[in-house]
């Protein structure tokens, strides 16, 4: 009887044993196992994954856009600095053709001027073989010599008097010559200045003794000078003309220091114009001195302004401008 019981026993313990793993397996499957529809689920696993492979492509596709973007702002910068250096290099041959224009400029009319002097220059032997018909005329030299009254505007810079004083005397003594009479003579300087200051906005009787004393004051006469005749030229024209009066002006320089040729050609064209086509008013006629000229030298700046300046006037009014060579007496 107890053999039985003890197997009975056993037989029990083991099919409950059983029972519990496979209860256990059940569980942990019912764990492991996913929950849901199968096929949504596995739909869905595969939708994933397109959008992930997408996303992917589209990273791949953005970084080679960022590598071709950034490859070419390199070559546009580069293409930058490369136009930056071409417009510095294009600025600097501007420049310098420019400057080479200028110098151009300048030294055509330097050349000009020259040439304009070198055509107008009346030397001492030119005159002394102009034949005496021209005397009849009334020319001598080239110079227009019918005027009865005759003032001299001269100017009285430091420059004259210490380099063309004797050959201005000798030129004022030459002009003096060819004037064998006249009615009235006067002596200022460049800016108005009388000579001889009691016989302002008068005339002085002319006779040997007058031409004397012209000549003899030269010597130490010299008052102030801008080295610009405009004022006395003004002076001149305002305080002597007279529709009776066949006036010529002798202006004596070196160089001119004003600023603008043109207003002045203007000022003394409207100062001196006659009307119903008449002639000027007065004669203006002008000897330049070389004090500024050395040889193999470009002439200076002022002196080349006073030839150009004095040529234009005495041209315009009715005149004549001789150009000296030389400062020798």
């Amino acid at each position: 009887m107890i053999k039985r019981r003890r197997g009975t026993l056993e037989a029990s313990v083991s099919f409950l044993d059983v029972i519990s793993c496979g209860f256990g397996a059940i569980v942990l499957l019912l764990i492991i196992a996913p929950v849901g529809d199968p096929v949504a689920l596995e739909e869905a696993e595969t939708n994933l994954q397109a959008i992930v492979q997408q996303l992917t492509e589209r990273l791949f596709d953005a970084r080679g856009e960022s590598v071709v973007l950034s490859e070419d702002l390199k070559s546009r910068k580069e293409q930058l600095s490369d136009l930056e250096k071409r417009v510095a290099r294009l600025k600097a041959q501007l420049a310098s053709v420019e400057k080479q224009s200028r110098e151009i400029a300048q030294s055509k009319i330097v050349e000009e001027e020259q040439l304009k002097l070198a055509l107008q220059v009346l030397t001492e032997e030119m005159e002394r073989l102009v034949p005496q018909d021209s005397v009849k005329n009334q020319l001598i030299g080239g110079v227009p010599v019918d005027s009865e009254y005759v003032i001299f505007v001269i100017d009285t810079s430091g420059s004259m008097q210490m380099a063309a004083w004797r050959r201005l005397q000798k030129e004022m003594l030459n002009i003096l010559n060819i004037y064998p009479t006249v009615k009235g003579i006067q002596v200022m300087n460049d800016m108005g200045q009388y000579m001889f200051p009691g016989t302002r906005r008068a005339w002085m009787n002319d006779s040997p003794q007058t031409r004397n004393r012209i000549m003899n004051a030269l010597d130490t006469w010299g008052p102030f000078s801008n080295s610009s005749p405009v004022e006395g030229i003004n002076a001149a024209i305002q305080s002597y003309y007279r529709p009776d009066r066949k006036i010529s002006i002798y202006t004596l320089g070196d160089d001119f220091s004003g600023r603008s040729i043109r207003a002045v050609v203007k000022a003394v064209d409207n100062l001196n114009q006659a009307h119903r086509g008449a002639e000027r008013l007065v004669r203006i006629h002008a000897i330049g001195f070389p004090v500024h000229f050395t040889r193999g030298q470009t002439p200076s700046e002022s002196a080349i302004k006073f030839a150009a300046l004095m040529r234009e006037l005495s041209y315009n009014n009715g005149g004549t401008f001789i150009g000296l060579t030389s400062l020798q007496p």
